[in-house]
């Protein structure tokens, strides 16, 4: 680690140096002066002007005379005020006023830039932020440094808006200083060779930088290779940059040295990008622009050996001039500097070191293209006329597009009169061109693919005769066939239609066109847009002249957890399948974060996977949960936990075993430090193999912490010195000795111990040394890390004065933030967090009785959600608040009501910037503090250890005072304690179990033909706050996570077990198979096969109760039957079960329950599953956050709970113990051995003679027993469809149970109704 901060810091220190000369030539440290105010009135141009007093040569700051400043026409579409800095400057802010003594102004606007007034960039400062806030008043000055200097000569400001009570008005002053720079320029068949003064240079250290601005989307840059294989090339790759790295010899190591970082998005703009490359052995830095990737090289060697030369804007082919191995660059460079060296600087004073390929110049050409931007979904078009045509004669069209949206109209004409259109669209990144000859009748073109990754591509479309060809890019043209000759219109509708009224022929589809165009031909006639921008040619809507928009909204990728990032023209999306995660931004873990989590869900015992730091960097892993009644452990395993033999080890080559856990190192020490308490048992046995009996006191053997140091303790939670547990317990068999295998017997001796000091586990490396002697062998074995408790889920602190409060270091909440939290109080109001900055901050508080209001502001405004609930949240009970804040969107969950959500704007800043303390239960202030308690405060992942704060602070005591407030589990299987002034009751209504503390089985026995369905409705748990801010809503997919547990007993094959379905014919189902085992089977994509996964146990239609527990998040999922072994299967996909639409248990009557069944024999399985049915006994029914079973028996006659069949409640989950006591007893009986005996074989006859006689009695019986029953079955059917085994249930309870299934899954952050 010190080696690499050495390495970081002197290729800083190298770099700077290096940089040095660019740096002194590029930037003045008092880059402040005025430039605009010394210009002769030559260089200002608007738009327009609404008279001569308010020419644009007026707009100077504090310019008094004629009309005050510059005002456009009032009529003027494109306003814009441009002025020429007559060279190229360095700016670094500007100011503006509005138009002096009027009541015109400016309150916002764009700021553009451009080297040749031609390729106009919009500036954009920090967050992305296009806009700069204008005045308010004609005479005041609003000043702006920019976040970052740019380099350029003109400037346009683009007002946006202006004064409500006047018109445009605008004086305007620019600073900065000059700039000087050395530009080549290469015309993509030419390049600049540095050759060194020695046959080749070897360097551990390389600073390259420069500035670039290219035409073409592909080309090398900078390039130099070695004889030995080294190498190092920069360029161009579709729009990225790309650096490739080779420090190992290619012939002996092979690619094992090798690196390739891309950086950077869209560097074909015609606009200049800087560049900056820093190595110092293996460490690089990449450097493009304001963004920076980090990366290390592998192999050995850490020297560049780079032979003759460094070729610059190409790779010529040696020994053939003008001939190059891959594409040139096409643009110009300014500043190259390789190690110091000014290259270009060289080049132009024509020094020997130099050598020109082709021809390089020292000036940059003027940019090629002039780009039009369509702004609007829904109303851009461009009009042009089709010149030279006529009837009868051919149409041609070619230009170029860039854009991200999958979708959108690029042009459509008219053929035969208008009563025949020719349309192309993009449609899913394809082209497709569609002849519509009527309104029903069309034929369709599609060629293309991939072609809205924001790269340039090229169109050409021809009509003529009775054919139309396209192509797209370098593609052969593809052919359409016409009925009749075609007959082009006389104009051409680019990216969209004109309104109705203007065009009836022409029918926008879904969207209209959003990106950029280029490079228009029209019958070979180049279209000039400065005319269409002028009104001297064609018609538009909502276009922008000569500067291409788009933007790569996955640059920064703001995309959490290695998630890919996706965009349109607007908006990004992130994509989290296979992260573990879920949002908006993929920032929200599905797992939960320890096994005490899994246990309040209702989980028993298994593997699950388990995110200790939840929303933080670290991935999830899987454990093993041991769910017992008094404790909850989590095991973690590691690659070696079987015994052991050691011999023949010495000190000076000792033994070593190194364990490689289930987890990585930063997973552990999260997972440690969550725990309560952790264990590990190191067994140890020995025979003359000593620890530490040395005469120096040398350890003989020792382990390694998971730090990596060495531990000589073997028991306890003290991290003693030299000890074993016998002697914390004082019955070491020599007292003169710490450890048994001290005494040095020849004997084995047991020095097994318990190691329990949390910051020291697990242990990494065991090291034995003592094993060389003649009999001298240790045997060892280190078990699996055992952890208990999860010290942060109750921890709380109790708030008694309204001036107190808990601070905490500065949230760290730039980019996204997630708050959960558990209070209780009885006050009406109070903050419950709040953080400040200089003008930002972020607030989470009760406002009222029943409301809970999360705010913030990031810069654009405050903005404020609220959830209002329908009863007193200041009950004395707990209550669940969730809040989130990222670049996409905010939200708020309290409880279980609908979650309120609101779209963050797509412009605008995006940082949370704070700066003050963090306040828990109260305000800086000292006003509106929380009364009450708070408990098991979540941020980001991280616990704030409230209790620890407490202890320090008045007004503030650790805990909570209650019996629901402690982590004692009053009540179980995910039953809620309610505390009451005299005690407390458990409320089981979201728990398959009933009874006072949830423990109770609720079972029921199904016949021939039963079954129980419930029917969701669709979900509509996201709630908005309206705001002008809020776009269209998209709605978040839910976890792909499904928890489902039950028990049955049946004889019975094939049976449908459960089975769940979907509105987009997607279904899970559990049936048993012929032959009595369990299959699981998944369809979620209804155009594959289904998942199915069939147990390995023995039949389970065996009479017998068993237990299944289910569990899947994402692609994994669990499967463990009885106390078996939790298996682990994986899905195909991580999909989701989308809109749920009902869940049966037994018989399946609907054939919509079961989609896609019978295609082609798939599922026929399940089909026949299906149609028996189940009879038996299912019991405590539990899918993900409902309980069927019991739901079913206190809804009797709710319209959403269908009941076919006789269905009675049972004890059958009661039954469990007896039949397990009976099997075994059966099993002993069995198990017995006859010993023969001659003199007993008469007892044996009399026996069996008896014993058929009591048969036959049991048998009669048997029969007039069913008799009896079926006579009363057969009345009581006639009562109810359902007969309850003690009473019915009182109106609160069916009214609590109504609740429960009208409340919403809190891990798919739906609300479902039933």
């Amino acid at each position: 680690m010190m080696t690499m901060m050495m390495d970081v810091l002197s290729l800083q220190a190298f770099a700077l140096l290096c940089a040095l000369p660019t740096t002194l030539a590029a930037n003045n440290y008092h880059c402040n002066g005025p430039l605009v105010s010394s210009l002769p009135p030559t260089s200002f141009q608007s738009s327009t002007s609404s008279s001569d007093s308010q020419s644009p040569y007026l707009a100077k700051l504090n310019r008094k005379d004629g009309g005050g400043g510059w005002a456009p026409e009032r009529t003027d579409r494109q306003r814009w005020l441009q002025v020429d800095l007559r060279e190229r400057v360095e700016v670094t802010a500007v100011a503006t006023q509005g138009r002096f003594g009027s009541p015109d102004w400016v309150t916002s606007y764009m700021l553009l830039y451009s080297d040749t007034g031609r390729a106009w960039k919009q500036f954009r400062q920090e967050d992305n932020v296009g806009t700069f806030p204008g005045n308010t008043n004609s005479d005041g000055i609003v000043h702006h440094k920019l976040s970052n200097s740019i380099r350029t000569r003109f400037l346009r400001f683009l007002p946006l808006d202006w004064s409500p009570g006047g018109w445009i008005g605008l004086r305007v002053e620019v600073y900065g200083c000059a700039y000087k720079s050395d530009v080549a320029d290469f015309n993509g068949r030419s390049s600049l060779l540095y050759r060194f003064n020695q046959k080749s240079t070897s360097t551990v250290k390389d600073v390259i930088s420069l500035r670039f601005k290219s035409q073409r989307a592909d080309g090398v840059l900078v390039h130099g290779e070695g004889q030995r294989g080294d190498y190092i090339t920069l360029e161009l790759h579709k729009g990225r940059l790309a650096l490739h790295i080779n420090l190992d010899d290619a012939k002996t190591r092979a690619s094992s040295g090798h690196v390739s970082v891309f950086l950077g998005s869209l560097l074909d703009d015609q606009h200049w990008h800087s560049v900056l490359i820093e190595r110092f052995n293996k460490q690089i830095n990449f450097t493009v622009d304001r963004l920076t990737r980090r990366v290390r090289t592998g192999g050995v060697d850490d020297s560049l050996e780079v032979d003759y030369e460094l070729s610059i804007g190409g790779i010529p082919l040696p020994g053939k001039p003008g001939t190059f191995l891959r594409k040139n660059f096409h643009g110009c460079m300014e500043n190259l500097y390789y190690n110091g060296v000014n290259i270009i600087d060289l080049a132009k004073r024509r020094k020997p070191q130099i050598y020109s390929v082709g021809n390089v110049t020292f000036t940059c050409s003027e940019p090629q293209h002039v780009s039009a931007t369509f702004l609007s979904s829904s109303s851009s078009f461009l009009s042009l006329p089709a010149a030279g045509v006529s009837d009868g004669e051919e149409l041609s069209v070619t230009f170029q597009f860039r854009t991200w949206n999958r979708e959108g109209m690029l042009l459509s004409t008219s053929l035969r009169r208008d009563t025949e259109r020719l349309l192309l669209l993009l449609v899913n990144g394809q082209l497709r061109l569609t002849h519509h000859r009527s309104a029903l009748q069309s034929s369709d073109l599609v060629i293309g693919q991939a072609l809205s990754d924001g790269q340039w591509h090229a169109v050409s479309i021809s009509v003529g005769g009775l054919q139309v060809s396209l192509s797209v890019d370098d593609e052969a043209a593809s052919t359409m066939q016409l009925k009749e000759s075609a007959q082009p219109g006389k104009n051409v509708l680019i990216g969209g239609c004109p309104p109705t009224l203007a065009n009836p022929g022409c029918r926008n589809p879904t969207v209209t066109y959003q990106g950029c165009i280029r490079s228009i031909v029209i019958n070979n006639q180049p279209i000039n847009l400065y005319l269409v921008q002028q009104g001297l040619l064609g018609n538009y809507s909502k276009l922008q002249f000569d500067i291409c928009g788009i933007r790569d909204r996955c640059l920064p990728n703001y995309c959490e957890h290695d998630a890919e990032c996706s965009q349109s023209w607007n908006k990004f999306f992130c994509d989290c399948s296979g992260t573990g995660y879920t949002g908006a931004t993929c920032h929200n873990s599905i797992f939960e974060p320890s096994c005490e989590a899994h246990r309040l869900t209702g989980s028993a015992s298994g593997f699950f996977s388990i995110d200790p730091d939840g929303s933080g960097p670290l991935k999830s892993t899987v454990v093993y949960c041991n769910i017992t009644d008094d404790k909850v452990w989590t095991v973690v395993k590691h690659n070696s936990t079987e015994m052991v033999r050691v011999q023949g080890s010495s000190p000076q080559k000792p033994h070593v075993m190194t364990f490689n856990y289930s987890a990585t190192l930063d997973q552990l020490r999260t997972l440690v430090g969550r725990s309560e308490q952790c264990q590990q048992e190191v067994m140890y046995l020995c025979r003359k193999s000593r620890l530490f009996n040395t005469w120096d006191g040398t350890p003989l053997s020792w382990w390694l912490d998971r730090a990596g140091e060495r531990r000589t303790y073997w028991g306890g939670f003290l991290p003693g010195v030299q000890q074993c547990a016998c002697s914390l317990d004082e019955n070491c068999i020599d007292m003169n000795h710490f450890c048994n295998c001290d005494a040095d017997r020849s004997s084995w001796e047991n020095d097994t111990g318990v190691l329990s000091y949390k910051e020291h586990l697990p242990v990494s490396e065991i090291l034995v040394g003592d094993t060389n002697r003649t009999g001298s062998e240790a045997i060892y074995r280190v078990g699996s890390l055992h952890c208990f408790g999860d010290r942060f889920l109750w921890n709380s602190a109790s708030f008694y004065q309204e001036s107190s409060y808990l601070h905490f270091p500065t949230l760290q909440a730039e980019l996204s933030v997630d708050i959960s939290l558990y209070f209780k109080t009885t006050a009406p109001s109070g903050v419950l967090l709040e953080n400040l900055g200089a003008k930002d901050f972020i607030r989470l508080e009760l406002s009222a009785p029943s409301v809970v209001t999360f705010a913030f502001d990031v810069g654009n405004g405050p903005v404020v959600l609220t959830v209002k609930s329908h009863l007193p949240l200041n009950d004395k009970q707990w209550h669940y608040v969730r809040a989130e804040r990222n670049v996409k969107e905010a939200s708020l969950q309290v409880d279980q009501l609908p979650l309120r959500f609101l779209e963050a704007p797509t412009e605008g800043h995006t940082h949370l910037q704070l700066n003050s303390q963090l306040f828990i239960g109260g305000t800086a202030s000292r006003q509106r503090g929380f009364l009450g308690c708070v408990r098991s405060l979540d941020i980001n992942g991280m616990t704030l250890d409230l209790e620890e704060k407490a202890k320090m602070t008045p007004g503030v005591s650790l805990g909570c005072p209650g019996h629901c407030s402690s982590q004692n589990s009053l009540c179980h299987n995910r039953g809620k304690c309610i505390e009451k002034s005299s005690g407390y009751v458990c409320d089981c209504t979201r728990s398959a179990y009933g009874g006072p503390n949830c423990k109770k089985e609720v079972s029921v026995s199904f016949e021939s033909g039963s079954s129980v369905t419930y029917t969701f409705q669709e979900p509509f748990s996201v709630t908005r706050n309206h705001s002008r801010q809020s776009s269209a809503i998209y709605a978040q997919s839910s976890n792909s996570r499904e928890s489902v547990a039950f028990s049955f007993l049946t004889t019975q094959t094939p049976a449908m077990l459960l089975t769940v379905n979907t509105y987009h014919q997607q279904y899970m189902a559990v049936i048993l198979a012929h032959n009595g085992s369990l299959q699981i089977w998944y369809r979620l994509n209804r155009e594959k096969e289904p998942d199915v996964f069939t147990s390995a146990s023995a039949n389970l239609a065996d009479g017998l109760l068993h237990r299944v527990q289910i569990h899947r998040e994402g692609r994994d999922m669990y499967v463990q039957i009885d106390r078996d072994t939790s298996l682990k299967y994986v899905l195909s996909t991580d999909k989701e079960l989308i809109t749920i639409r009902s869940l049966t248990l037994g018989k399946v009557t609907d054939s919509a329950s079961l989609p896609l069944i019978g295609r082609a024999g798939v599922d026929e399985e399940v089909l026949q599953a299906g149609s028996k049915g189940f009879v038996g006994c299912l019991s405590s029914v539990q899918f993900n956050h409902l309980a069927p079973l019991k739901a079913a028996i206190l809804n009797r006659g709710s319209s959403l709970v269908s009941i076919l069949g006789n269905l009675v409640e049972s004890n059958c989950g009661e039954l469990a113990d007896k039949s397990s006591s009976r099997s075994l007893s059966d099993h002993a009986d069995t198990g017995k051995k006859l010993h023969p005996n001659a003199g007993q074989n008469d007892s044996a006859v009399i026996g069996g003679l008896i014993a058929a006689v009591v048969l036959i009695v049991l048998c009669a019986v048997a029969v007039m027993t069913r008799f009896l029953y079926r006579h009363r079955h057969d009345r009581t059917r006639q009562m109810a469809p359902v007969k309850e085994k003690d009473h019915q249930p009182r109106p609160e309870h069916r009214y609590r149970a109504e609740l429960d299934l009208h409340s919403a899954m809190r891990d798919s952050r739906k609300e479902y109704f039933i």
